[in-house]
């Protein structure tokens, strides 16, 4: 039985620009030329959604993108940081994690491992710190871990036995698995796709990268906001990361509730 102990945050996908189409954009709208500093597609895409509301291409304020999406941000009009996103995948995970991150539906999208289909006969879990920390304790959350999933191989097996009948064998399967899975605990490792839009990242960061959210979903949080400060520093370079008293770190800014 394998235990993790550290949740793992991949990016792997982000948007481009179709710069061909931004300029027959401005030119049939006669902007003669209008640019972004910015090399990041979601920075540029949000700069461009907030100058089409008020059709400012032709006279920008100087500061370039930076300012621009600053401004954007002290002003509370985050709807346009809603036209950029970003793909990840967070892996190492408990489904006690994702039971809450999935609480975030406005702006996000989820696939996640099938425990239908997926043989968890050999599945990882997620042992929390305070509990790995302490020897006892560690001992029973092991125990309790390996019953459970000692219980689920039976469960497997039995319920192979029980539709042996049912000709189709991924259906077999399914039906053995679907049911198994009901004693697997909240420990049990997962993997989980999502997809979101900048403004929705940064409310997720607000609300998990802080002192009172639960380790976990904190410690996935501050990777998050890690990567994006440097794919995107316009649009998160305005976090900072302190360090509590307990030692862990939490993300601060100065424009909540964008």
């Amino acid at each position: 039985m394998k235990i993790i102990d550290e949740p793992k945050v991949y990016l792997v996908g982000k948007q481009t620009t179709n710069d061909a189409e931004i300029d027959r954009f401005l030119a049939d709208h006669e902007v003669d030329k209008w640019d972004s500093d910015t090399e990041v597609a979601g920075q540029k895409l949000s700069e461009m959604a907030g100058r089409m509301c008020y059709m400012s291409f032709a006279k920008p304020r100087p500061g370039g993108n930076a300012a621009y999406l600053d401004r954007i941000m002290s002003v509370k009009h985050g709807s346009v940081l809603e036209h950029c996103v970003w793909n990840f995948i967070f892996s190492g995970v408990s489904r006690s994690f994702t039971h809450e991150l999935i609480r975030h539906r406005a702006g996000f999208g989820y696939s996640q491992l099938s425990q239908r289909y997926v043989d968890e006969s050999v599945a990882e879990f997620v042992e929390p710190g305070c509990i790995a920390e302490d020897g006892e304790l560690h001992e029973v959350w092991r125990s309790a871990v390996e019953h459970a999933q000692q219980a689920y191989v039976q469960l497997v097996d039995g319920l192979a036995r029980k539709f042996a009948d049912v000709e189709d064998k991924t259906l077999r399967r399914k039906l053995a698995r679907q049911a198994a899975r009901s004693v697997l605990p909240n420990a049990t490792e997962t993997k989980i796709f999502v997809t979101a839009n900048a403004r929705a990242l940064r409310h997720f960061i607000e609300l998990r990268a802080n002192e009172h959210a639960d380790i976990e979903i904190r410690t996935v949080a501050i990777k998050v906001l890690e990567i994006l400060r440097v794919e995107a520093p316009n649009l998160f370079g305005d976090y900072e990361l302190v360090t509590l008293s307990d030692g862990s770190t939490a993300a601060r800014t100065d424009n909540a509730k964008v």
